[in-house]
């Protein structure tokens, strides 16, 4: 585990509205260079919209969101804040690599050259280059030998595995996971974790996990936030949070999930 150092990610009083439903509310969080952070809480709680916030897959109303001192999604301009177009704000998403529920590889393509699609495409890697990177992601996530396998040839846990490897391909400096077990038939996930958790303790990588996997958050986290009604309720060490949690809420969660 990391020691805390100058925020890779900050985000500052974030409010964010879905229509009249507000569903973040004054989020302020900060994460450290290689630190790996786990958003936990029940469904509903806005852990994965303010992932996707970070991100600018989803606009913010109000606050900020900067990655690497670049503020994500907007420029300032005399003082107000303008949205980026959508090819400014895609080049700014290589930097962040991005994991979701679901792996949305490309069905007819090999799982080599899902990997390497984006690179080649986004990036202007040369395909000989870009093909052998993912090679070599692809034998660090544990796939050496499904490279040139088509997604309906693997399993939802090798899946996955490739949609890692596809999200580290663009090089990212931040990692952000939404649930990437939660779609997996349960003696599928220890492989996917066993991946993430390489990537953690590997260093190097800043990680923020929306996890309910609370023995991962535990052995993996530098800490945890836990969210509610769009709010951060807690936040601190693993221990901290898991054993002793100071809110009634976080306590009442943790008894619910934990037994």
């Amino acid at each position: 585990m990391s020691e805390p150092s100058e925020p890779v990610v900050r985000v500052n009083g974030v409010d964010k509205w879905y229509g009249q439903t507000q569903v973040l509310f004054n989020i302020d969080l900060e994460v450290g260079a290689g630190e790996t952070v786990c958003l936990i809480g029940p469904s509903g709680s806005g852990k994965s919209t303010l992932l996707r916030c970070i991100n600018h897959l989803e606009e913010i109303n109000t606050g900020s969101v900067e990655v690497l001192g670049t503020l994500m999604g907007y420029r300032r301009h005399r003082g107000r804040l303008h949205e980026l177009r959508e090819h400014e704000a895609s080049h700014q998403r290589t930097r962040v690599g991005m994991v979701f529920q679901h792996f949305n590889l490309f069905p007819h393509m090999t799982a080599v050259e899902n990997v390497s699609f984006a690179p080649f495409k986004v990036k202007g890697e040369k395909r000989a280059d870009a093909r052998a990177y993912a090679r070599e992601l692809l034998a660090r996530v544990g796939l050496e030998g499904h490279a040139d396998h088509y997604p309906s040839q693997l399993s939802g846990g090798q899946q996955q595995r490739v949609a890692i490897a596809r999200a580290m391909a663009m090089r990212p400096q931040v990692m952000l996971f939404d649930e990437p077990t939660s779609a997996l038939d349960p003696e599928l996930v220890g492989e996917v974790l066993s991946v993430m958790r390489d990537l953690a303790t590997s260093g190097g990588i800043t990680m923020i996990v929306v996890t309910h996997e609370m023995g991962f958050a535990r052995e993996v986290g530098d800490r945890i936030v836990f969210m509610d009604g769009g709010r951060i309720v807690e936040e601190g060490a693993p221990a901290d949070v898991l054993d002793a949690p100071k809110s009634e809420r976080t306590q009442a969660f943790l008894s619910a999930v934990l037994h």
